[in-house]
């Protein structure tokens, strides 16, 4: 099981920023709630007078001071303490600020003048420094730093992205954070609202950062709406965006949790982003410590990353693979020049200068999955949209037609006109279906190319990747699938399909 540790800091009483009511208080619980349910090892806690810190054979004071704070980051994480696989948690609520470009966190002593920002507040990207190196390869901060009673304490930050960092705001850039004063709550909204989503057990829980995410999304502007404060809309910046399916609660992740986290993990491995994929594969261990599929990547990555440290190529690599096969061998010259022939008939031609060698050979050496989320990134790629990971409206109805066209003739051409766009417009077409959205029929043609069974959508690890699946159209499917893109993109695809004569 990874270990979880945290820092929690609620701050309350300012020398020169406006008195705030519940920041403490919702230090105090998210504290209550990492130690006495979620079974943390290790919280911290920093208030207004919170006791003293004794750690590490060193005594530290526990009062959110510009001081006391940068001495805790500086010299309790000088060295690692904590593995791969492991978590560290940073909540926050107080004051935050935006300036020059950065953001701050405000301790109890930060002067907010122009002239004092640099000097007594402490900078986002310090915190994430200093957090980094305690070892955990999942960085986790929940910031209410821009909190609002009905006056201002400024707009809120947001806008500088931490490297390797998941990172939740209580509201977006351009709003305020608000105090609930209800008798029934006396907290933050989003601090009540990510401890109510933290708790939720069984199949609606928030297991994993998109459904946390998608939770806050919705429930936080429910909860300001009900207590008649402004709209205040949370936002996430999540770094790498791979890890929107990791899993941040491993006792209430599901069995589709840990496959969906594979397909990332596997996703990325295929890519060559070996650390990362050694991290994702670390957490689904860490969630599953029996999974084989994950014990055997890993041994996978390990032995990739000798030989790139050895100076073996993966040519090379490939090459003593074949000739320890045998029958491999004798087949490989034919079939590379098979491969060689195919590949002249298709011109790999793009608006947006992406390199479409990749999928085609994906799609030669039938490896129809692979090839599936090639095309997903080739797509993004091309749209702009690789750290939003999904196609909106207008990315769908621009996309250029020279790249749609290559992708679709590649899946045609090596799926012998079972697979591609085109295959799946003229199903769509077939069955009555038009550019505006209908969902019974889109229903029926996902019945018809095989991603419903029953009533019942298929999760994209249920899928069937092989050619001798019996539903023609079945694939490429993987863009936007975890946002449900084919919903709606998926008409618009069809009908840009259509546009560019496909």
């Amino acid at each position: 099981m990874a270990k979880n540790w945290a820092i929690c800091v609620g701050i309350n009483h300012y020398d020169n920023m406006p008195t705030l009511q519940y920041a403490k208080r919702d230090a105090e619980l998210m504290r209550d709630y990492f130690l006495n349910e979620a079974g943390f090892e290790k919280v911290y806690l920093f208030t207004d007078n919170s006791p003293q810190i004794n750690d590490v054979d060193q005594p530290f004071n526990s009062q959110p001071t510009y001081g006391t704070l940068r001495r805790f980051l500086r010299e309790r994480f000088e060295n690692e303490f904590l593995s791969a696989g492991d978590n560290f948690w940073f909540f926050y609520s107080g004051h935050g600020m935006r300036f020059n470009d950065r953001d701050y966190l405000m301790p109890t002593d930060a002067d907010p003048h122009p002239d004092g920002v640099e000097n007594t507040a402490i900078p986002l990207y310090f915190v994430t420094e200093r957090l980094r190196r305690c070892g955990a390869d999942n960085i986790i901060l929940f910031l209410d730093a821009c909190r609002s009673q009905e006056s201002s304490k400024g707009l809120g930050i947001g806008k500088e992205k931490q490297k390797g960092v998941i990172t939740f705001f209580s509201c977006s850039p351009n709003e305020r954070s608000y105090e609930i004063e209800d008798e029934r709550i006396k907290q933050g909204a989003f601090t009540y609202s990510l401890l109510e989503a933290l708790r939720i057990q069984g199949e609606g829980n928030c297991a994993t950062v998109e459904r946390l995410y998608n939770r806050l999304l919705y429930r936080i502007p429910d909860i300001n709406r009900q207590f008649r404060k402004p709209r205040q809309t949370p936002y996430a910046i999540v770094e790498p965006a791979t890890k929107y399916h990791l899993i941040l609660l491993e006792k209430q992740a599901t069995e589709q949790d840990i496959a969906t986290l594979r397909e990332e993990a596997l996703e990325t491995e295929n890519e060559d982003n070996l650390e990362l994929a050694e991290q994702l594969w670390i957490r689904v261990l860490a969630v599953s410590p029996a999974n084989e599929k994950a014990l055997k990547a890993l041994r996978r990555i390990w032995q990739k990353q000798h030989n790139i440290k050895s100076g073996i190529t993966s040519e090379n690599s490939i090459k003593q693979e074949t000739k320890s096969t045998g029958d491999k061998a004798a087949n490989w010259s034919s079939k590379e020049t098979d491969e060689n022939s195919k590949n002249d008939e298709i011109e790999l031609l793009s608006d947006k200068n992406v390199d479409y060698t990749k999928l085609r050979e994906f799609l030669a050496n039938g490896e129809w999955k692979k090839a599936d989320m090639e095309t997903a990134r080739c797509m993004l790629k091309v749209a702009g949209q690789e750290e939003q990971r999904y196609l909106d409206i207008e990315d769908i109805e621009n996309f250029p037609c020279t790249d749609l066209r290559t992708i679709d003739q590649l899946w045609v051409k090596y799926s012998d006109g079972k697979f591609g766009f085109s295959v799946q417009k003229e199903i769509y077409q077939n069955l009555g279906g038009k550019k505006e959205y209908n969902e019974e029929l889109w229903k029926e043609f996902a019945d018809k190319v095989g991603w419903r069974k029953g009533e019942k959508w298929l999760y994209y690890s249920e899928l069937t990747f092989d050619i001798s699946t019996h539903y023609k159209g079945h694939l490429p499917s993987r863009v936007g699938w975890s946002k449900m893109w084919w919903f709606v993109g998926g008409v618009l695809l069809f009908s840009r399909a259509e546009n560019c004569r496909l």
